[in-house]
């Protein structure tokens, strides 16, 4: 086996010897993308959807909630603040529901839509956009930027890629600040990059995170979406013949044929494809959508927009390549009956399984706790005989205050007849803080048979809420 190196982006196929001593590559080496810019319906979502999705990103960490910052996940602290909502480890069960929540939506929207999401909201696809708008605007369009890249190292060449690279750079590091200021108090964060205190573990993840976006968006591109994104694998067994996708309709273009406006296509017995390739070169995952339904598609829909702009110039019927499903192309169907086939049975369950989840996760906060409550017995000594012929067990209470204010919580006992609190049982624990407290529980001794007895801890807040915990007392012989 041999290598070939120096490939277009540095891709390294495989070849293998035949016996009549020809080489054949085991591997295709890429060509680069060059997407050409578009307008129309979907090109404009799409950039609404960039604009929506950054101002999000962006803003949301800048966003102040009383004293602190609106959402913060506070690794020093160990608190996920979102708003109002405190959440603590003890609460992980929330972000795993969430993220269940994520994940069925993803698979509804799926089966219904196709990979609208990759097209129009998925990170990867955005941030490409981004960074493809940069690179016109220092570069050029499409032509331009393939001539600049065939030509020998001159001074313009040289300029504009250190300048696109320059820009690139710094909206990388942008990002990975915005990143990392989920994580740390992002006004904190910019005080430290200003005096020039940041720490090891903020450089590390900033830069980490802002060059991960420079090579994703930057160098990668459609390649993450083919090869890297398991996304675009499982699709297929979220999809169906009802599932709505960007589709070329053969009957109606094939044969295809460049012509001018003037011919008529049915007298010359052409099809409505003009075959500019224009749907091929906007594509930004340089594939043709024309070969049917392929799962590079990421649905963007600006095939559509282009091929609508050649159907407008040659005054032929819009739709030529459209949002449609399989059955809709094959049998015809109008907008109507398209939608009407989205409610079967794989969307309903989808949609039942979905509101179910959401209307218990809603129910679950509603009602969760304001505080909580872990009771740890002292193990050094299980009981001990106590002046005043009492024998006494002594625990520790951990309470969690999961409000945003002081909280005065009392501690009673229960279960056992003449069993009482012997220490202190009210105390105060901070706002959004957990509070250790010992905790003395005597009954006089020969009161009950030796041996461990069931009892409840009763912790209540102020005059409100009230949690029962479950414990043991232990009486020596």
């Amino acid at each position: 086996m041999t290598t070939i190196a120096n490939q277009t982006r540095k891709i390294i196929p495989i070849v293998s010897e035949t016996a009549q001593g020809e080489y054949v590559s085991l591997y295709e080496a890429q060509k680069k993308v060059y997407p050409r810019s578009t307008s129309g319906y979907f090109t404009n979502w799409r950039w609404i959807m960039i604009w929506i999705t950054q101002l999000v990103f962006y803003g949301a960490p800048w966003l102040q909630w009383g004293h602190r910052q609106a959402m913060l996940l506070d690794i020093s602290t160990h608190r996920f603040y979102i708003f109002g909502l405190v959440l603590y480890p003890q609460d992980l069960i929330y972000l795993v529901v969430i993220l269940v929540i994520a994940a069925l939506a993803l698979f509804l929207f799926t089966a219904v839509a196709g990979r609208l999401w990759c097209g129009f909201s998925c990170p990867q696809s955005v941030y490409t956009e981004i960074f493809l708008w940069i690179e016109r605007k220092i570069e050029g369009d499409r032509a331009a930027r393939i001539k600049l890249d065939s030509r020998s190292l001159c001074f313009e060449k040289i300029y504009k890629k250190w300048l696109k690279h320059a820009a690139w750079i710094s909206f990388s590091m942008l990002t990975g600040f915005t990143f990392l200021g989920y994580f740390t108090p992002i006004r904190g964060l910019l005080d430290g990059i200003l005096q020039y205190r940041l720490g090891p573990w903020e450089t590390f993840w900033i830069c980490f995170y802002g060059f991960a976006t420079y090579g994703n968006a930057g160098f990668l591109r459609e390649q993450v979406c083919k090869y890297m994104c398991p996304y675009a694998r499982f699709q297929s067994a979220m999809f169906d013949k009802d599932t709505l996708i960007v589709t070329y309709d053969a009957e109606r273009g094939d044969p295809r044929s460049g012509r001018s406006r003037k011919v008529n296509a049915k007298e010359a017995g052409l099809g409505d494809c003009i075959d500019c390739s224009l749907c091929v070169q906007v594509c930004p995952v340089g594939i043709d959508i024309r070969d049917g339904l392929q799962y590079e598609c990421i649905s963007c829909g600006l095939c559509v927009d282009a091929c609508d702009s050649i159907m407008d110039k040659m005054e032929y019927p819009r739709g030529l390549i459209r949002f449609s499903t399989q059955n809709g192309v094959n049998q015809h169907w109008s907008k109507h009956e398209i939608i009407q086939k989205i409610l079967r049975p794989r969307v309903l369950i989808y949609s039942g399984a979905l509101l179910l989840l959401c209307i218990g996760f809603a129910v679950s906060l509603s009602m969760r706790a304001s505080f909580k409550v872990d009771v740890i017995r002292d193990r050094g000594v299980m009981s001990s005989l106590v002046p005043g012929g009492n024998v006494e067990n002594v625990y520790r209470l951990q309470i969690t205050n999961a409000t945003e204010a002081p909280q005065t919580y009392h501690i009673s006992a229960t279960g056992l007849d003449k069993l009482f609190v012997a220490s202190k049982k009210e105390f105060i624990v901070n706002a959004a803080e957990s509070r250790m407290v010992a905790v003395n529980l005597q009954i006089p001794d020969g009161s009950i048979a030796s041996g461990s007895h069931p009892i409840q801890f009763e912790i209540q807040a102020g005059v409100g809420e009230r949690i029962s915990e479950k414990s043991i007392f232990y009486m020596s012989r």
